[in-house]
């Protein structure tokens, strides 16, 4: 080959590889203007998922479109602002809060729900759930949930009895020790709680307290005074006279007194001591037996040692009688002696006599209707006396 022919070879190939040189030049930087202008199109906007905020240049024209752009799968229960129709304008800010499923048990039944609400309260009020404030929750309303799952023991009305004390409170389902510690409720060391206290309340149980104590009580009593008798042949037989007065002593007795709620149960005497002594009381107690004495010079009736007389009968518990009779014979405690009352102008006082009827008597006793030949004979009781009723008897006057 000519060395013509070599160096225009040479010379062809040398111009072949700066064209291919200048050519690519061109495509890198067509492509450098068209990434630049493409991407110098695109929108900024800010987009917050779950508060966390990140910078984004889209060409989409909606909410939608940005999201299908950045494959993020939206559930139902989402929440996105603003609406996914909303058109992309150059930055706005775009929020997607993600839900999730929280458990929420209502004493021990558990529904769920999804929500995009961190706090308590607001998740009840969207599950529609209402809590007062004696209701137990695990978390408090105002706090975030963090475990997806919120606890919640609904509260019922308890009858609390507290010695005298009687009222409702709410309480939940807790034993019967932690419902007092929630009631603020202190026992002393006498006191008693009915119920079981490691029992599980329930609706509508009534708790009942006794509240017990003990005190000492130091009591004046009195002490009762001795009675003497003493026979007295002065006196007729069943008539008393009191010699000295008796006086009650005074005995200081210290008890120990038990009460629940307010009222003595027990009482236990645990010490005496006579403060004054009792001053005994002597009676004389009459033994003389009346003897008749007639004497006839006082009445013509008498002389006759025997006639009629009006009879009517009288007891020792008669309406208005004393008991005693005008020779001082005291007729309640010898019911069953035969006497009767005269008038002492016919029949003396003292005289023995017999009565038909009625057999041997003492005429021992007057009174203000027994006048003339008349006479009241004593009867053991009020019957006794109706049956005698009023009637007409023979009497003897004996030596």
């Amino acid at each position: 080959m000519s060395k013509f022919s070599m160096k225009n070879l040479f010379s062809g190939s040398l111009r072949w590889k700066q064209n291919t040189v200048k050519i690519l030049s061109l495509l890198v930087f067509a492509s450098v203007i068209t990434f630049v202008l493409y991407h110098g199109t695109k929108t900024p906007i800010v987009l917050t998922t779950n508060g966390e905020e990140q910078q984004i240049y889209t060409h989409a024209t909606t909410v939608d479109d940005l999201l299908k752009e950045k494959d993020l799968v939206i559930s139902e229960y989402d929440k996105v602002t603003p609406s996914l129709t909303t058109e992309i304008v150059a930055g706005m800010t775009i929020n997607w809060e993600q839900a999730r499923e929280v458990t929420i048990s209502v004493d021990g039944k558990e529904t769920s729900i999804w929500t995009t609400e961190s706090k308590v309260k607001d998740i009840l009020e969207e599950a529609n759930i209402e809590v007062s404030e004696a209701d137990e929750l695990s978390l408090a309303l105002d706090e975030n949930v963090v475990d997806n799952k919120i606890d919640i023991q609904k509260a019922f009305q308890v009858t609390l009895v507290d010695g005298l004390e009687e009222r409702q409170v709410w309480s939940t389902s807790t034993t019967v020790a932690n419902f007092l510690k929630q009631q603020d409720i202190q026992l002393n060391e006498l006191d008693r709680v009915e119920n079981d206290l490691e029992a599980v309340i329930t609706p509508k149980e009534k708790v009942k307290i006794v509240r017990v104590e003990k005190v000492t009580d130091v009591v004046e009593e009195p002490l009762k005074f001795a009675v003497e008798t003493k026979s007295d042949s002065s006196l007729l037989k069943g008539q008393e006279k009191v010699i000295s007065k008796g006086e009650e002593g005074i005995v200081a007795r210290t008890y120990e007194i038990t009460k629940e709620n307010g009222k003595v149960v027990d009482k236990v005497l645990k010490d005496e001591e006579v403060v004054k002594e009792p001053t005994t009381k002597v009676v004389s107690v009459g033994t003389k037996v009346l003897t008749a004495s007639v004497s006839r010079s006082n009445s013509s009736a008498t002389s006759s040692k025997e006639f009629y007389v009006n009879s009517t009968a009288y007891s020792p518990f008669c309406s208005g009688c004393s008991g005693v009779t005008a020779t001082g014979i005291n007729v309640k405690q010898n019911p069953n002696m035969k006497i009767i009352a005269v008038d002492p102008n016919v029949i003396p006082l003292g005289t023995k006599v017999w009565v038909e009827g009625y057999g041997n008597a003492i005429a021992a006793d007057t009174g203000s209707a027994i006048k003339g030949n008349k006479i009241d004979v004593l009867m053991p009781s009020k019957s006794d006396a109706y049956k005698w009723g009023r009637k007409k008897v023979l009497i003897k006057i004996l030596d």
